[in-house]
């Protein structure tokens, strides 16, 4: 139990919480209205310019409700919950007063621990204060309660599935970087020992062909220059908290692959490649590579009744472009939810070269995956 507590109080704020957004502006603009026109309309309502006032100057709070929380919950509560007991016979009974709930909410989504304990002391003095003052039966005091604990419940369960994403993502990351990590080794191996036996040639026929010793130079020169240039662009990478995977030493040329005739469960695969091909970065190439081979699997298992994937790689002398192009149904095969991580994958790896990738449905049918590339990837 001191373990939970502790847990609790030291909870930190969610990372990035958005600052206001068109929606909080538009929840406002309607709000203030309503309140208005509640007063208008009821003329039951105790106190009503009063009550109106204190309704409508309250609703600008939800405007900070992310990013403080705990502050905008104390305004709230310490007027709606003081003003009745300074002020007798005062009564805030406005139905437009129930935006409230959304504060509670706010605190159990975006505070940190110690806002969420604060938070709660402070909802539940004034519920208890509001109790006392209008002698409120116990019936009419739990269904208060009932409401706002499921207020806070929904919070809590928004911030845990945010949390366990971002968990989920880290863990992605944190494979990616292994691979990386050892695709950084196979790199550095690979040229090292390239580099090592044309020296020992060199040194080996120096004597007998003084030319073989500058040849062999020129060559563990060119291995050298390859062998930075891939660590680098895998350095980048790492060095970035990015869920990407560059693999050198997947080409382009490999794609061919991915080509099959299909059967009676699989749509036939088409690869076609065009362009110059010559001395693309091999960062470039993998990324090419990766994101056909995504888009590819996901059009194979997820396109309904698709018949035939085509793949197309046309290379100029700026960019590479790739476009995998499925006639299934559409939109229709990809629900209406946030990207999964293979779409993720795929706009990382072009993000990180400096290109581009989209994923989404053609108009008429099918699903398209594009992908603009430069040559020579990002700038180191």
């Amino acid at each position: 139990m001191h373990g939970f507590v502790r847990s609790v109080w030291f909870e930190p704020r969610p990372p990035d919480p958005p600052v206001r957004v068109w929606r909080d502006w538009a929840l406002v603009g309607v709000l203030v209205p309503l309140a208005v026109l509640e007063g208008v309309l009821r003329p039951d309502l105790p106190w009503r310019p009063f009550a109106v006032a204190v309704t409508a100057g309250l609703v600008p709070t939800l405007l900070w409700r992310r990013t403080r929380p705990l502050a905008m919950l104390t305004i709230c509560f310490v007027v709606t919950g003081v003003i009745p007991i300074l002020v007798t016979g005062a009564t805030l009974d406005a139905y437009t007063l129930g935006y409230m709930l959304i504060l509670p909410y706010a605190v159990f989504r975006w505070g940190s621990g110690r806002e969420i304990v604060a938070g709660l002391g402070i909802m539940l003095t004034a519920s208890g204060l509001s109790a006392l003052v209008d002698h409120a039966a116990l019936p009419d005091v739990i269904g208060p309660f009932a409401v706002m604990l499921a207020t806070t419940s929904l919070g809590g369960v928004f911030r845990y599935r945010a949390g366990a994403r971002m968990r989920e993502l880290d863990q992605v990351k944190l494979l990616m970087r292994e691979q990386l990590a050892r695709d950084l080794h196979d790199t550095v191996a690979h040229h090292v020992s390239a580099m090592a036996i044309r020296a020992q040639a060199g040194l080996a026929t120096a004597a007998s062909r003084p030319d073989a010793a500058a040849e062999a130079l020129r060559v563990i020169e060119a291995e050298a220059a390859q062998a930075l240039d891939e660590m680098r662009a895998i350095v980048r990478v790492l060095r970035r908290d990015r869920p990407a995977e560059l693999t050198p030493g997947l080409r382009i040329a490999e794609l061919e692959r991915l080509a099959s005739r299909g059967g009676s469960h699989h749509p036939a695969v088409e690869v076609e490649i065009s362009g110059d091909l010559d001395g693309l970065s091999p960062s470039v190439e993998s990324a090419v590579y990766r994101i056909a081979q995504e888009a590819v699997t996901n059009a194979v298992r997820h396109a309904r009744r698709a018949t035939r994937v085509e793949v197309r790689v046309a290379a100029d002398d700026t960019a590479v472009r790739l476009c995998v192009r499925d006639d299934g149904d559409g939109g229709s095969t990809r629900p209406a939810a946030p990207p999964g991580y293979g779409i993720i994958g795929m706009s990382e790896r072009a993000n990180l070269l400096g290109g581009t990738c989209v994923a989404g449905p053609d108009r008429d049918r099918g699903w398209t995956v594009t992908a603009v590339l430069p040559r020579a990837g990002a700038a180191t």
